[in-house]
């Protein structure tokens, strides 16, 4: 059974995403710092996977990873060759993104969401040696992004290459994932955890501002300030995390859009800052500031269109990775199969019972 709180908090982060980057609202960042709140999700998921199957859930997470990337590839790769791109063995990283694939000057900005896949697959590839690390010495190797973007903020290792500095930003967040999976975040009492959150979110505010970016207190330029505020969200995020929110779905229209967001949120991911960049000139011809709010809530409910004609036409493939049946929109309510005759048999079959050494029943 889904956790729906879950799914909630994805579908917000995904929501937040599309609408700060239509709005360039800095304030959204410190709201709902979403990127975090996504790699936490996904770290719980990938420990629970790891946990069940072993390595091989790396492979099969690839699985799910690639293939709404390569249909972008396949669409956008063509487009960029021909306006300018040079084809060198560099175009390959578009296949499986260690490091960030190449662009031409329109790609680059239309496709900058990549990035989020390059941590992702380096945070999956690491996942079991940080898994068997977390499950035997978990503080430490709690602790070990965050005192790693800290070496690298205060100019001790200034120039590190950009997946390291990935790693001590947003590693740290997925391995409060494995927290979370564990249960350890659960079992903390309100009197650690909420004192620990507001020390976090003390120590990133203190350094927020007084380390502004290009963009004011835009976390997406404050890399430990983000770090650090992020931790102190998540910690009450997941934390406090209800075991089931069956409220979500009181209103199927809701629960829907709930459900259409997760099994979408790749597609809706990768294509939505495209669509953003196409609309952009859209401010100049009509005449609209990038401050008129009537002109932001029109490009946004336009990006969401354009999203959601692109995610029914491809957003299949996510099914498809994940071995499900297609659908055009997720969530619809599917007709209950008829068991086969061999599963009614095996039904009908006793359960042996488990005896102890004295011959006494302890199980059925």
């Amino acid at each position: 059974m889904r956790n729906r709180y879950l799914d909630l908090l994805r579908a917000l982060a995904i929501v937040r995403v599309v609408v700060y980057h239509v709005t360039g609202w800095a304030s959204l960042t410190l709201l709902f710092p979403a990127m975090s709140v996504m790699f936490a999700l996904a770290g719980s998921l990938m420990a629970a996977s790891l946990l069940r199957s072993g390595p091989t859930a790396v492979g099969r997470r690839l699985r799910r990873l690639l293939p709404s990337l390569w249909v972008v590839a396949a669409i956008f790769v063509p487009a960029m060759l021909l306006t300018g791109l040079p084809f060198t063995p560099a175009v390959l990283l578009w296949l499986f993104p260690v490091a960030d694939p190449p662009a031409n000057y329109w790609g680059a900005l239309a496709l900058s969401p990549i990035w989020y896949l390059r941590d992702y697959l380096w945070f999956v590839l690491a996942s079991p040696v940080a898994l068997w690390l977390f499950r035997r010495f978990p503080l430490p190797t709690l602790l070990a992004p965050y005192c790693l973007l800290l070496v690298i903020e205060v100019g001790i290792y200034p120039e590190p290459p950009v997946v390291l500095r990935e790693f001590g930003l947003y590693f740290g967040a997925w391995l409060l994932g494995f927290a979370h999976q564990s249960g350890m975040l659960r079992r903390l009492s309100a009197w650690v955890l909420l004192p620990t959150a507001l020390a976090l979110a003390a120590l990133g505010g203190a350094w927020i501002l007084t380390h502004q970016g290009p963009r004011g207190y835009d976390l997406n330029d404050i890399p430990l300030g983000n770090a650090l505020w992020s931790a102190a969200f998540i910690l009450v995020a997941l934390g406090r995390a209800p075991a089931a929110a069956a409220w979500v779905d009181r209103s199927a229209l809701f629960g829907r859009a709930v459900t259409v967001l997760n099994r979408r949120a790749l597609t809706v991911y990768l294509w939505h800052m495209a669509f953003v960049v196409a609309l952009t000139p859209l401010v100049d011809v009509v005449g609209w500031s990038h401050q008129n709010l009537l002109g932001l809530a029109i490009r946004v409910v336009l990006v969401f269109l354009l999203v959601g004609l692109v995610t029914a036409i491809v957003g299949w493939v996510e099914d498809v990775a994940a071995r499900r049946p297609p659908e055009l929109i997720p969530g619809g309510r599917r007709p209950a199969s008829r068991p086969t005759p061999e599963a009614v048999e095996r039904r009908a079959e006793p359960v042996p019972a488990q005896r102890g050494r004295d011959g006494e029943v302890i199980a059925r």
